[in-house]
């Protein structure tokens, strides 16, 4: 695919770094994107359109403004907890502004959608590495959200012959290689940044939800990628869509689990600072351990991490949270 590529969530943590990988590979891209969470600073130079997916209008304006070859679609809500006690919010937001995204698509007779899933489809793991092929059993509305989603879009593919593919990630971390772009959630809920955002002294206080699962020390496990690994596949899973019609999904992860004290013990190695924490009780909705066979990713899309190591990970993130362009903490540091 060499068209015109529109980025929905575009100016959030992950859409801002995939906008930035395909302006790198020469590709013309257009941002659409709500700002509720995204910033405009994370985009500069790129076309923004402001709208919201619960807008079918705004959706459908963006799609009379251009034509497009494909769509990678990025706004949702995330958090976890936040969905247990407020469900209905991500079942509107996720689902309901998907399906009016896949609306406006279908009348621009745009038929190819990469989608931003997660690892949360799966619920509590069977087996100590998930590939696709492991049963989709959400525990959170979070997760519900997005499996909804994908049978949505198998249901299109076979229906109006719209193309997706699926991209399960695990957890997203770390920052672009420059610094000039990172994760600037409001509040921030995820453990890397969280835990930096703690050793510059912008945190009062570091809680570690549970230690009592079954895992070595207690603590939940969890597969980390780097957000420019991420980017790399959503970009050939648009080239594998070109020669693959259909509904597809893949898992993306390193394979490799950590602790969140081990997360922990490493971000005092990179920052070189010493982190104080405290062990509250689980959070609802968490499983025990979430690590990725990403096989299938690496045979079919010809995708591999580049970025593997945790403490790769952690450091390019701490080089963009001393110093943030944007977000809740700019000029704090």
């Amino acid at each position: 695919m060499t068209g015109k590529i529109l980025v929905v969530g575009g100016a959030g943590y992950i859409g801002s770094h995939m906008v930035r990988h395909l302006a790198e590979a020469g590709r013309e891209v257009v941002v659409f994107d709500n700002l509720s969470q995204g910033h405009r600073q994370a985009v500069e130079g790129v076309e923004l359109i402001e709208g919201d997916l619960l807008n079918p209008v705004e959706v459908a304006a963006a799609f009379s403004r251009h034509q497009f070859e494909a769509v990678i679609h990025f706004a949702a809500l995330i958090a976890v907890g936040e969905s247990v006690v407020a469900p209905d919010a991500y079942y509107r937001n996720n689902v309901c502004g998907t399906l009016n995204l896949i609306g406006a698509m279908r009348d621009a007779v745009v038929g190819n959608l990469v989608f931003s899933s997660t690892a949360a489809v799966f619920g509590n793991p069977l087996s100590r590495h998930l590939d696709e092929d492991h049963p989709l059993a959400p525990i959170n509305p979070y997760g519900w959200s997005k499996r909804m989603v994908e049978q949505m879009l198998a249901d299109m593919a076979a229906a109006y012959g719209i193309n997706s593919v699926c991209l399960r990630y695990f957890n997203a971390a770390g920052a672009h290689p420059s610094g000039e772009i990172g994760e600037a959630h409001n509040p921030e809920t995820h453990l890397i940044p969280v835990v930096l955002l703690a050793a510059l002294g912008l945190r009062d206080k570091l809680m570690v939800f549970g230690d009592d699962y079954d895992t070595p020390d207690g603590t939940c496990v969890r597969d980390y990628i780097h957000v420019m690994d991420l980017a790399s596949a959503h970009l050939k899973a648009l080239e594998y869509m070109a020669k693959n019609p259909g509904a597809h999904a893949f898992n993306l992860g390193n394979g490799a689990g950590f602790s969140n004290r081990e997360v922990i013990e490493t971000a005092r190695e990179v920052t070189g600072c010493e982190i104080e924490y405290e062990i509250a009780r689980r959070r609802g909705g968490d499983s025990a351990r979430l690590v990725a066979d990403s096989a299938r990713a690496r045979e079919l899309l010809g995708w591999n991490p580049e970025i593997a190591s945790l403490e790769r990970i952690i450091e390019s993130a701490w080089r963009w949270h001393q110093r943030p362009r944007y977000g809740p903490f700019a000029g704090k540091t």
